[in-house]
């Protein structure tokens, strides 16, 4: 099973009254394993940066001058993720913004069904506790020290590991119960061991017997054993 794990970065919170994206960080998961294949791409939002959002991720209009705009990089980036699952914290506010510029381009938009939404997977999991990426780090033991400013690539590669922590560590899937149709023993998955030719020998001694005999007559009652 093939995820991509996401995030974006913007000018501000309402693509609407014309912020846009300016920077698209992605994971590539393969059977909730990172492969180390990644997607990484600053975005010229083609307008100023709010003093606001240049403090969250330090991106700035003269550093985004130089960079393709969406247009550009829209089909690398949708060959990139596919139809695949886009694991997301807080899913409805980056799929908002992808598919506002999805359709100022006039390409298809993302369905909201392919984003599944960590932050609300950990308000289920921890009802009532801090939830925001920072805090799922401290509950997890993540290392997260390199994030003094907020960057998409950086952001997606420690919200694999969160995701990883919610569904049940790195191996959610890891059972010990026996697989049908597994061999075992050469015996299949109806297995059962045969009956010892010899049974094994009593591990009491006959002294231990006698006194736990002698121990049950001091008991009240019809003794359990």
């Amino acid at each position: 099973m093939r995820e991509i794990v996401l995030d974006t970065e913007t000018t501000g919170l309402d693509p609407t009254t014309g912020d846009r994206i300016v920077e698209i960080g992605a994971v590539e998961l393969l059977n909730h394993m990172p492969t180390g294949q990644t997607y990484h791409q600053y975005i010229n939002p083609q307008r100023d940066m709010p003093q606001g959002a240049f403090a969250v991720h330090g991106l700035s209009a003269e550093f985004l001058s130089d960079k393709p705009v969406f247009r550009d990089i829209a089909q690398d980036f949708l060959d990139f993720i596919k139809g695949d699952p886009l694991v997301i914290h807080n899913a409805a506010f980056d799929m908002k913004f992808l598919n506002a510029e999805l359709s100022w381009i006039d390409f298809p938009t993302l369905p909201m069904a392919q984003a599944l939404d960590t932050l609300e997977i950990a308000r289920t999991k921890y009802p009532g506790a801090k939830n925001s990426l920072d805090a799922l780090c401290r509950r997890f033991s993540i290392d997260n020290s390199s994030r003094t400013l907020h960057g998409a690539l950086l952001d997606s590669e420690i919200l694999a590991e969160v995701y990883l922590e919610l569904i049940g560590g790195r191996q959610p899937d890891f059972s010990l119960s026996v697989v049908a149709g597994s061999d075992i023993a050469g015996g299949g998955a109806d297995f059962t061991p045969p009956a010892r030719e010899r049974p094994l020998p009593p591990r009491l001694s006959e002294a231990e017997i006698a006194a736990h005999l002698a121990f049950l007559k001091t008991l009240d009652g019809e003794s359990i054993w």
